[in-house]
């Protein structure tokens, strides 16, 4: 087996692994979270609060693996990029990468800002004030994050519809996933952050994972002619 083909394999691999991992580890995140209700409802601090006292440790490993989960997506979409390269899309799944990445690094900042509830009991504080107090800074980096994630989705659904790698069953189920995904991230809590996000995620990247493991993206995507043999017998 030649180096080449070890090479490639070898990131076939490592991109099937981390388009499954990311997610599911958002998954376990989001639905580790204790249910709390939505802002809007009147005692949704108080419920907060109550969840934080009956088990913190809960409560701090749910947020932690969500701010981790955030850091594996970027990996995956790195590795997405890298596949519709290969596949010759090179224009929008480049230009939606550093949205991905500012998104996904600003929505990470969320569950670390909840750690805050965790200091509060633990010193004795009013945790149901706390919160109300972090929202000033809290609301604004969930819609900056989640617009720049958005705009971020929107450049790779273009990307996978246009490279054609994908098939048309995973393109229409992952494009899907992931506009689901995006729209999620506006709701600062409640099922669709909790489940319907981060489980639309998960449908989509295991998609596309699916379609890497069938094989090499540039010879799935129409118009692309493998180079000469005479070309690489002179290299």
């Amino acid at each position: 087996m030649s180096t080449q083909r070890f090479s490639a394999r070898t990131n076939q691999r490592f991109r099937i692994a981390i388009l499954v991992l990311a997610p599911a580890v958002a998954v376990l995140g989001h639905g580790y979270h204790p249910w709390i209700g939505s802002p809007g409802d009147p005692d949704f601090f108080d419920r907060l609060a109550a969840a934080v006292a009956a088990d913190p440790t809960r409560w701090a490993v749910a947020h932690l693996t969500v701010a981790i989960g955030s850091g594996l997506l970027i990996l995956a979409l790195l590795a997405l990029r890298g596949w519709l390269r290969e596949a010759g899309e090179d224009r929008w799944s480049a230009l939606g990468l550093p949205f991905i990445v500012m998104g996904s690094l600003l929505y990470a900042l969320l569950p670390g800002m909840e750690f805050a509830a965790i200091a509060a009991h633990a010193t004795g504080g009013d945790v149901a004030a706390v919160q109300p107090a972090l929202q000033p800074w809290f609301m604004p980096i969930l819609v900056s994050a989640a617009a720049l994630f958005a705009v971020g989705v929107l450049g790779f659904v273009v990307g996978i519809a246009r490279s054609g790698a994908a098939g048309r069953a995973v393109t229409g189920v992952s494009i899907a996933g992931l506009v689901v995904t995006a729209g999620s991230r506006f709701v600062p809590v409640g099922a669709a952050l909790l489940y319907v996000g981060p489980v639309a995620s998960l449908i989509a990247l295991w998609a596309l994972a699916y379609a890497v493991s069938r094989g090499n993206a540039r010879s799935a995507a129409p118009g692309f002619a493998p180079e000469p043999a005479s070309l690489h017998m002179r290299a």
